[in-house]
C-alpha cells in the first residue's frame, strides 16, 4: 500500500516546489538538496490535486533514473494511478511518438531500431563500398562524427571529411531503405514530425498536460526543441537541474537551456533548493567559494546544518607514486582502525591515465576496488597484449596468452593458419606452444606460414632465455623486445587520433615503469611472481567491474549523482584539472564545475591532492597546483606537506592506532 507523503517533512523551498503546479517552473536543485524527493512528491501532489495521471509526463536521461522515479512515485500514490503516468527517457518517448506518426515522414510504423553493433556492422560494409578499403577509418569514428553533426542540426553533406560524409550519406539512405532508424534519428525525427505537422503537434500537446524534465542542465538543443513542441499553451512544464553541475558540454549539452529558461517559457517561477543534506559545512564552504568564480551562473549558495568532524585537506606530494601510496595507505588504515567499509571510500580523477598507479597501490595492499567510468588500466588492449607476451615468456604453455599474441603485430600467421594450429593442438593433445614446433603441423603449412611460425618460436625462445638468465631490469629486456617486433609502431598505426596514440604509448611506458619499480621478494620464478602481482586472473577479468564491492576508483564525470563518506580528488594540477585541452578550447568554466561536482560528492571527509612531478606520455614532467586551488581561501582547508608529514615522529596515539590496526588485520585474517 502506498505511503502518502507528508509535506511537513519537506523544507520551505521544497514545499513551494511541490505546491507550484501551474505554469512554467524552474527548480534549481543544488547538489545534495533532495531533488529526487522533491520531484516525486511534486508528481504525487499533482495526483492528489486531481491531475489526470495519463496527462503526466516525466522525462529522464537513463532507464535506471526513469525506473527509480516511477518506483518512488508509486510508493506515494495509488498503484493504478502510477501505472497510467508516463515516466521514461527522451528516447523512449520518441519511440512512442514515432510508432504513431512516422508514416508522415515516409517510413512504415513497424520501423526497426539499429543499436550500436548494428550501426558498426553496416558502416563497416559501407566504408568498403565508398572506397575506404585502404583508409584507416573505423566505424565508431564515422558514428561519432555523424552523430555530433546531426545533434548540431547539420546534414551529412556539411561534414568536412569527404569520406566520412560519403559513408554517412550512404548509411542514412541504407537505413531508410531498410525502414530503420538509429538512436539519433529517434530524437531528430520525433522533433521534426512534431514541428512540421500541426495536427501531430496539437495531438501530443493535448496528450500531456503536465511535463517534468529531470537533469535539465544536460539537455541539448534538439531535446529543448522537442520539449517546446510538447508543452501546451498553459506552459505546465517543470524542469529540474543545476547549472553548476553542467559538465557534459563536450557531448552536446547546452547550459544555455537552463541559464536562459525564461526566453523559452514566459515568466517562470524560479525556486532554489539550497539546503544541502549530504555534505558538511567544511566541504560546502570550499564548494561555494570555488563555484562563485563562474560568471553568468544562476546565483545560489548551498548551506547545511551538518557540522563535520574532518577539515578539508589539501595535500602536497612529491610525485604520483607517493600520491597513490598516500591514498591507498590511508584508506587501508581507516578500514583497519575504524572499521570503515571499503565502499565508503572513493578516489576521483580527471584523466584515465591516473588510475594505473592507484590500482597498483591498492593491489599491493590487497584492498578491493571497483572501476567506474573508465576501463581498468589492466584491461587496456596494449597492456593486455604486453602482459600476454610476458605470460608466454614465463610459461609458453599458457595457450590463452599465446593465441592472443600469435599474430600481434601481424607476422604472417593468418587466421586460417591459427585455426589449423588450434585444431592440430587438440588432435595431438599438446599445448599450442608444443604444437608450433611439431612437424605434424608444419608439414601442413605453406612455406610462408612455416617460416613465420619458426621465426615466432625462435623469437620467444630467445627472449625467454633473457628473462630467465639476465639479472637486469625486466623493463630493459621488454623494451628490446617491443622494439624488435615493432609493437609501438603497430599500435600507433591503428590509432584514430594523436590523443589516442599518445595515451596508448603512455600506457606502454607506464607498464614498463611498473616492471622497473618491481623488486622480487625472494628466489624462484621471478617473472611468474611479477605477473602474479600485477595481473588479474581470467575469472576476475570477466566480472562486471561496476558490480564489485570495494573502494571506488571513478572518473569525475562518472561521479555525478553519487556520494561517499570519504572522497579523495587526486591530481588537482594545471594541465589535468583544468585539462589543457579544455583551457585551449575556452571551457574553463566547465572544468571548474567538474571540480565542484567532485567536491560535493563528499559526505564527511574531503582530501585534495597535487604533485610536484608526474609521468605523462612516458616522460616525467614538473607539475603546478591547479589555478582552481587559488580560488579557495586558505582558511577553508588544512594544508599538508607530505614530506614534512613523513619526517614528523608519530605521536603516542598514532602508535597505538597503528598497533590496533595490526591487531585488527590479524583478527581479520584469523576469521
Amino acid at each position: 500500500m502506498a505511503q502518502k507523503f507528508d509535506i511537513r517533512s519537506l523544507n520551505a523551498a521544497q514545499r513551494e516546489a511541490v505546491r507550484t503546479l501551474e505554469g512554467p517552473v524552474l527548480i534549481l536543485a543544488g547538489a545534495g538538496t533532495g531533488k529526487t524527493r522533491t520531484v516525486t512528491c511534486r508528481i504525487a501532489h499533482m495526483l492528489e490535486k486531481g491531475v489526470d495521471p495519463e496527462g503526466i509526463l516525466a522525462l529522464t536521461f537513463t532507464n535506471k533514473a526513469a525506473r527509480e522515479m516511477a518506483e518512488r512515485v508509486a510508493g506515494l500514490v495509488n498503484e493504478e494511478q502510477a501505472k497510467k503516468m508516463t515516466v521514461c527517457t527522451f528516447h523512449s518517448l520518441c519511440v512512442r511518438i514515432l510508432r504513431k506518426e512516422i508514416g508522415k515522414l515516409g517510413y512504415k510504423e513497424n520501423f526497426s531500431i539499429f543499436t550500436g553493433s548494428d550501426q558498426a556492422g553496416l558502416i563497416k560494409r559501407l566504408i568498403m563500398e565508398c572506397g575506404g578499403r585502404k583508409e584507416k577509418l573505423e566505424p565508431n569514428q564515422v558514428i561519432a562524427v555523424y552523430s555530433a553533426a546531426r545533434n548540431r542540426g547539420l546534414s551529412y553533406k556539411e561534414i568536412d571529411d569527404s569520406l566520412i560524409a560519403a559513408v554517412a550519406g550512404a548509411y542514412q539512405r541504407e537505413l531508410k531503405a531498410q525502414n530503420a532508424v538509429d538512436f539519433d534519428d529517434l530524437l531528430i525525427l520525433a522533433e521534426r514530425v512534431l514541428r512540421c505537422y500541426p495536427d501531430v503537434h496539437e495531438r501530443w500537446q493535448e496528450r500531456f498536460s503536465h511535463i517534468t524534465v529531470d537533469e535539465f542542465q544536460d539537455t541539448n538543443a534538439l531535446q529543448m526543441s522537442l520539449l517546446r513542441q510538447l508543452v501546451g499553451p498553459a506552459h505546465n512544464v517543470c524542469v529540474v537541474g543545476d547549472d553548476d553541475q553542467s559538465i557534459y558540454g563536450w557531448r552536446g549539452a547546452q547550459i544555455s537551456n537552463i541559464l536562459e529558461f525564461e526566453s523559452f517559457f514566459p515568466n517562470p517561477k524560479v525556486i532554489k533548493l539550497e539546503e544541502n543534506y549530504r555534505c558538511t559545512r567544511q566541504v560546502l564552504d570550499c564548494a561555494n567559494a570555488l563555484i562563485r568564480h563562474n560568471l553568468g551562473r544562476r546565483d545560489k549558495t548551498l548551506r547545511t546544518t551538518k557540522q563535520g568532524e574532518f577539515p578539508v585537506r589539501l595535500v602536497s606530494l612529491p610525485g604520483a607514486e607517493e600520491e597513490a601510496d598516500f591514498v591507498a595507505e590511508e584508506i587501508e588504515d581507516m578500514h583497519r582502525s575504524k572499521r570503515e567499509d571499503w565502499d565508503h571510500f572513493a578516489v576521483l580523477f580527471r584523466a584515465n591515465a591516473q588510475s594505473r598507479l592507484l590500482e597498483m597501490a591498492l593491489r599491493e595492499r590487497h584492498v578491493p576496488y571497483r572501476m567506474v567510468g573508465t576501463r581498468s588500466f589492466f584491461d587496456r588492449r596494449e597492456v593486455k597484449d604486453i602482459l600476454s607476451y610476458l605470460h608466454v615468456m614465463a610459461n609458453p604453455a599458457a595457450d590463452l596468452h599465446l593465441l592472443r599474441v600469435l599474430n600481434t603485430p601481424p607476422r604472417g600467421i593468418s587466421a586460417t593458419t591459427a585455426g589449423l594450429i588450434i585444431d592440430t593442438s587438440r588432435e595431438i593433445h599438446e599445448s599450442v606452444w608444443n604444437t608450433l614446433r611439431d612437424e605434424r603441423l608444419l608439414k601442413d603449412c605453406s612455406d610462408r606460414s612455416r617460416a613465420a611460425i619458426e621465426a615466432f618460436v625462435e623469437l620467444i625462445k630467445r627472449y625467454r632465455s633473457r628473462f630467465s638468465e639476465e639479472k637486469g631490469h625486466y623493463s630493459d629486456i621488454l623494451q628490446d623486445f617491443l622494439s624488435e617486433i615493432g609493437y609501438e609502431e603497430y599500435i600507433s598505426r591503428n590509432c584514430k587520433t594523436d590523443e589516442e596514440r599518445l595515451a596508448r604509448q603512455a600506457a606502454i611506458h607506464d607498464l614498463q615503469e611498473t616492471l622497473r619499480e618491481w623488486r622480487p621478494t625472494g628466489e624462484g620464478d621471478r617473472l611468474g611472481d611479477l605477473l602474479a602481482s600485477i595481473s588479474l586472473d581470467d575469472e576476475k577479468e570477466e566480472e562486471d567491474i561496476e558490480s564489485k564491492r570495494g573502494v571506488c576508483l571513478i572518473t569525475m564525470h562518472a561521479a555525478k549523482g553519487l556520494e561517499f563518506p570519504h572522497v579523495y580528488i587526486v591530481g588537482v594540477e594545471k594541465g589535468i584539472l583544468p585539462h589543457t585541452r579544455a583551457v585551449d578550447e575556452g571551457n574553463l568554466d566547465e572544468e571548474r564545475r567538474l571540480l565542484y561536482v567532485g567536491i560535493t560528492r563528499a559526505q564527511e571527509q574531503l582530501t585534495l591532492t597535487y604533485c610536484s612531478r608526474r609521468m605523462r606520455y612516458g616522460k616525467e614532467e614538473k607539475c603546478a597546483p591547479s589555478e582552481f586551488l587559488e580560488e579557495i581561501p586558505n582558511g577553508l582547508y588544512d594544508f599538508v606537506d607530505y614530506e614534512e608529514m613523513m619526517a614528523t615522529p608519530l605521536t603516542e596515539d598514532e602508535c597505538l592506532s597503528f598497533f590496533d590496526s595490526i591487531r585488527a588485520k590479524l583478527d581479520e585474517e584469523d576469521e
